[in-house]
């Protein structure tokens, strides 16, 4: 107020001031069907953006967190794989969808990683172009790799691909938001449920929080944070795991885990140097599928 001078009025010394606000920082759980639940363990590591300075506390899953994510997986394979294929690839574009809206969050947690602005809007936007591309591919595959084959009888011999069952998959480093949408997407498109080990939270919870926030069922998808050397073997030992995708693998890794793999009958997808800018093509699909053939008598 004015002073009677007409004067504005001096603050008196020593008056209150507004606290400094406190910022929220964000909370990197686990992501198992469908929810966010911490470590069994009560476990955590620290997470350090690229210039070492800390971001958060992170939950580091144990052996019975992989295997809590394993049964979450199984239970949801059946009402997934049953699901039309256009279903499915309807539900996947609308993950791209959501994961568009959040462009801006996923620049910026790229950018903590040590990625400039311009490489971190173009990984994004690789990576929405990426999940759209595998989500028009859901109705398409079994026609591309099914076939009706020659017999001679009088027979109708038919060869259709099916989904292989629950995918242990280990997302890469060196891509964070392009890698693991590479690495995903062709898994669960074809009716496939997966268990990802990622060893960077940053992108990967914020990724889960896309997957829990969209029509994709509770457990088609759970992601599992922590050191990948130990927690890569427990899944590949897994019995009830029917694949296992070793990409984000080291060469010492990806040996112990086939190790690991060898208990009981496995599709183990060896680590391979990776442009993730090519045309990734088919092959990660047909890679995670089964080929039943069926015999139908024919002018009989």
């Amino acid at each position: 107020m004015p002073s009677k001078s007409g004067k504005p009025a001096q603050e008196k010394k020593g008056a209150a001031t507004a606290p400094a606000r406190l910022r929220v920082r964000k909370t990197y759980k686990l992501f198992i069907g469908g929810a966010f639940p911490r470590s069994e363990s009560g476990r955590s590591y620290v997470v350090n953006d690229s210039r070492g300075e800390f971001l958060a506390n992170a939950s580091w899953a144990s052996r019975k967190d992989v295997r809590d994510a394993v049964v979450a997986a199984r239970k949801a394979f059946g009402g997934w794989s049953g699901k039309t294929p256009y279903n499915r690839g309807q539900i996947l574009y609308r993950i791209a969808e959501m994961l568009e809206g959040r462009r801006r969050q996923f620049v910026e947690e790229l950018r903590d990683t040590g990625l400039s602005r311009q490489d971190a809007e173009a990984e994004v936007d690789a990576a929405v172009d990426r999940w759209v591309w595998y989500a028009g591919w859901a109705d398409k595959i079994a026609q591309v790799a099914g076939s009706v084959n020659p017999v001679a009888g009088p027979f109708l011999n038919v060869s259709k691909p099916e989904p292989t069952g629950v995918v242990g998959v280990l997302a890469p480093n060196d891509s964070p938001l392009l890698g693991l949408v590479s690495v995903l997407a062709p898994a669960i498109v074809t009716g496939n449920t997966a268990v990802v080990i990622a060893d960077s939270p940053l992108v990967a919870v914020t990724f889960a929080e896309v997957l829990a926030t969209s029509d994709l069922p509770g457990g088609v998808v759970n992601i599992l944070t922590g050191p990948r050397e130990e927690l890569a073997p427990w899944l590949s030992a897994h019995m009830d795991v029917n694949a296992v995708d070793l990409t984000g693998a080291s060469e010492e890794l990806a040996n112990a885990c086939e190790t690991e793999a060898a208990g009981n009958l496995k599709r183990v997808l060896r680590p391979v140097s990776t442009d993730w800018s090519a045309d990734p093509g088919t092959e990660r699909m047909t890679a995670l599928l089964e080929t039943k053939t069926v015999w139908h008598p024919i002018g009989v």
